[in-house]
């Protein structure tokens, strides 16, 4: 049984959907050059690009591949630009830090 998709979500897969079809139309492709690049079917790119729940992420990290696109997926969860964990990070720091009498340089 399918899992129902929060609004949120439904309209996030959507919008990369809508921006893998623009990618690819933009680079004068048809549906199946496509498919053909990634190895998926021509109904699997359709579904991508409709952005129906249920892809593979391998689907849509190959055609990300394939249109030029993987490194930009790739930076948007660099651990380095995670300022929301940066943030959670430093509120945790302590204000100062005391070594233990073993760590004592003598």
């Amino acid at each position: 049984m399918k899992q129902p998709v929060s609004q949120p979500l439904h309209r996030a897969l959507k919008r990369l959907g809508s921006n893998v079809s623009k990618a690819r139309r933009r680079r004068r492709w048809s549906l199946k050059d496509l498919a053909d690049q990634t190895d998926m079917s021509v109904s699997t790119v359709r579904r991508l690009e409709q952005g129906e729940p249920g892809i593979a992420a391998c689907s849509l990290l190959s055609a990300l591949h394939a249109l030029g696109r993987l490194d930009e997926f790739n930076r948007l969860l660099d651990a380095d630009r995670d300022t929301i964990g940066v943030h959670c990070q430093d509120e945790r720091l302590p204000q100062r830090v005391r070594k233990s009498s073993s760590e004592h340089v003598s």
